[in-house]
Protein backbone atom coordinates (compact mmCIF):
# COMPACT_ATOMS: atom_id res chain seq x y z
CA UNK A 1 0.00 0.00 0.00
CA UNK A 2 1.43 3.12 -1.16
CA UNK A 3 1.53 6.08 1.56
CA UNK A 4 -0.52 9.06 0.64
CA UNK A 5 2.15 12.18 0.15
CA UNK A 6 1.17 15.24 2.62
CA UNK A 7 1.97 18.74 3.21
CA UNK A 8 2.96 18.40 6.74
CA UNK A 9 5.52 15.46 5.59
CA UNK A 10 7.14 16.93 3.08
CA UNK A 11 7.58 20.33 5.22
CA UNK A 12 8.59 18.28 8.25
CA UNK A 13 11.31 16.91 5.67
CA UNK A 14 12.32 19.98 3.91
CA UNK A 15 12.43 22.08 7.44
CA UNK A 16 14.45 19.87 9.15
CA UNK A 17 16.77 20.38 5.10
CA UNK A 18 16.45 24.14 5.91
CA UNK A 19 17.10 24.29 9.65
CA UNK A 20 20.67 22.62 8.75
CA UNK A 21 21.04 24.73 6.34
CA UNK A 22 20.67 28.32 8.02
CA UNK A 23 22.60 27.17 10.63
CA UNK A 24 25.58 26.24 8.41
CA UNK A 25 25.12 29.63 7.03
CA UNK A 26 24.61 31.20 9.71
CA UNK A 27 28.54 29.59 11.08
CA UNK A 28 29.94 30.73 7.80
CA UNK A 29 28.89 34.48 8.56
CA UNK A 30 30.30 34.33 12.08
CA UNK A 31 33.58 32.67 10.85
CA UNK A 32 34.49 35.28 7.69
CA UNK A 33 33.10 38.08 9.89
CA UNK A 34 29.69 38.88 7.65
CA UNK A 35 27.13 38.17 10.57
CA UNK A 36 26.85 41.86 11.13
CA UNK A 37 26.43 42.33 7.66
CA UNK A 38 22.63 43.17 6.48
CA UNK A 39 22.80 41.71 3.20
CA UNK A 40 24.23 38.92 4.20
CA UNK A 41 21.48 38.39 6.41
CA UNK A 42 19.26 37.71 3.89
CA UNK A 43 20.71 35.25 1.58
CA UNK A 44 18.99 32.67 4.05
CA UNK A 45 15.61 34.03 2.56
CA UNK A 46 17.07 33.10 -0.67
CA UNK A 47 18.07 29.50 0.41
CA UNK A 48 14.81 29.63 2.25
CA UNK A 49 12.97 30.37 -1.26
CA UNK A 50 14.93 27.60 -2.91
CA UNK A 51 14.19 24.93 -0.18
CA UNK A 52 10.35 25.51 -0.66
CA UNK A 53 10.84 25.27 -4.80
CA UNK A 54 12.16 22.04 -4.01
CA UNK A 55 10.09 20.42 -1.54
CA UNK A 56 7.12 21.55 -3.73
CA UNK A 57 9.10 19.66 -6.86
CA UNK A 58 8.99 16.69 -4.46
CA UNK A 59 5.13 16.95 -2.87
CA UNK A 60 4.49 16.68 -7.01
CA UNK A 61 6.67 13.71 -7.49
CA UNK A 62 6.27 11.90 -4.68
CA UNK A 63 2.18 12.75 -5.04
CA UNK A 64 0.08 12.63 -8.31
CA UNK A 65 1.42 15.33 -10.05
CA UNK A 66 -0.57 18.04 -8.44
CA UNK A 67 0.07 21.10 -5.75
CA UNK A 68 -2.72 23.34 -5.56
CA UNK A 69 -1.77 26.98 -4.24
CA UNK A 70 -2.90 25.76 -0.62
CA UNK A 71 -1.29 22.94 -0.53
CA UNK A 72 2.35 24.68 -1.29
CA UNK A 73 1.51 27.62 1.25
CA UNK A 74 0.77 24.41 3.56
CA UNK A 75 4.37 22.92 2.41
CA UNK A 76 6.07 26.13 3.01
CA UNK A 77 4.63 27.11 6.21
CA UNK A 78 5.59 23.29 7.93
CA UNK A 79 9.10 24.19 6.08
CA UNK A 80 9.66 27.70 7.70
CA UNK A 81 8.34 26.51 11.16
CA UNK A 82 10.79 23.92 11.62
CA UNK A 83 13.51 25.89 9.89
CA UNK A 84 13.21 28.43 11.95
CA UNK A 85 12.65 25.98 15.45
CA UNK A 86 15.80 24.68 14.66
CA UNK A 87 17.61 27.45 13.34
CA UNK A 88 16.35 29.97 16.42
CA UNK A 89 17.77 26.66 19.13
CA UNK A 90 20.74 26.62 17.46
CA UNK A 91 21.44 30.63 17.88
CA UNK A 92 20.13 30.72 21.39
CA UNK A 93 22.33 27.83 22.38
CA UNK A 94 25.64 29.13 20.54
CA UNK A 95 24.92 32.74 21.87
CA UNK A 96 24.02 31.54 25.62
CA UNK A 97 27.15 28.87 26.19
CA UNK A 98 29.22 29.36 23.02
CA UNK A 99 29.71 33.22 22.50
CA UNK A 100 28.05 35.28 25.34
CA UNK A 101 29.42 38.76 23.44
CA UNK A 102 27.79 37.75 20.70
CA UNK A 103 24.90 40.12 22.25
CA UNK A 104 27.48 43.13 23.32
CA UNK A 105 29.09 43.11 20.40
CA UNK A 106 26.03 43.52 18.56
CA UNK A 107 24.91 46.22 20.49
CA UNK A 108 28.37 48.22 19.93
CA UNK A 109 27.69 47.80 16.08
CA UNK A 110 24.44 48.73 16.65
CA UNK A 111 26.22 52.33 18.18
CA UNK A 112 28.46 52.60 16.15
CA UNK A 113 25.87 52.52 12.82
CA UNK A 114 23.98 54.82 14.61
CA UNK A 115 26.42 57.50 15.25
CA UNK A 116 27.69 56.74 11.90
CA UNK A 117 24.15 58.41 10.85
CA UNK A 118 24.99 61.55 12.92
CA UNK A 119 22.10 60.48 15.02
CA UNK A 120 22.30 62.22 18.74
CA UNK A 121 23.76 61.22 22.30
CA UNK A 122 20.11 61.42 23.49
CA UNK A 123 18.64 59.87 20.55
CA UNK A 124 21.55 57.14 20.38
CA UNK A 125 20.94 55.99 24.35
CA UNK A 126 17.37 56.42 23.78
CA UNK A 127 17.64 53.46 21.02
CA UNK A 128 19.97 51.59 22.86
CA UNK A 129 18.16 51.45 26.08
CA UNK A 130 15.03 50.10 24.05
CA UNK A 131 17.20 47.48 21.38
CA UNK A 132 19.07 45.98 25.24
CA UNK A 133 15.18 44.84 26.03
CA UNK A 134 15.04 43.13 22.86
CA UNK A 135 18.69 41.65 22.89
CA UNK A 136 18.45 38.91 24.67
CA UNK A 137 18.43 34.76 23.74
CA UNK A 138 15.18 34.56 24.29
CA UNK A 139 13.52 37.29 22.80
CA UNK A 140 16.32 36.55 19.86
CA UNK A 141 14.79 32.75 20.12
CA UNK A 142 11.37 34.05 19.41
CA UNK A 143 12.14 36.63 16.77
CA UNK A 144 13.67 34.21 14.92
CA UNK A 145 10.62 31.91 14.65
CA UNK A 146 8.67 34.77 14.45
CA UNK A 147 10.86 36.09 11.69
CA UNK A 148 10.84 32.57 9.52
CA UNK A 149 7.34 32.26 9.58
CA UNK A 150 6.86 35.62 8.20
CA UNK A 151 9.23 35.40 5.13
CA UNK A 152 8.49 32.09 4.72
CA UNK A 153 5.23 32.71 4.39
CA UNK A 154 5.81 35.63 1.80
CA UNK A 155 8.39 33.42 -0.24
CA UNK A 156 5.40 30.63 -0.14
CA UNK A 157 3.17 32.75 -1.61
CA UNK A 158 5.54 33.67 -4.10
CA UNK A 159 6.91 29.87 -5.06
CA UNK A 160 3.42 28.28 -4.69
CA UNK A 161 2.03 30.90 -7.09
CA UNK A 162 4.84 29.61 -9.88
CA UNK A 163 4.94 25.96 -8.82
CA UNK A 164 1.15 25.11 -8.20
CA UNK A 165 -0.29 22.97 -10.71
CA UNK A 166 -3.89 22.37 -10.34
CA UNK A 167 -5.61 19.26 -10.79
CA UNK A 168 -7.66 19.57 -14.14
CA UNK A 169 -10.40 17.33 -13.02
CA UNK A 170 -10.71 19.28 -9.62
CA UNK A 171 -11.28 22.26 -11.43
CA UNK A 172 -15.24 23.68 -12.01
Amino acid sequence: MEQQVTTRGVGLQYGVIAGVVMIIYGLVLQLTGLVFESWASWINYIFLAVIIFLAHKKFKEDGDGFLSFGQGLGVGFWISLVGGVISSVFSFIYITFVDPSFIETMMEKARYDMEEQGMADAQIDQAMAMTENFLNPGMMFVFGIVGVLFFGFILSLIVSAITKKTDPQLEV
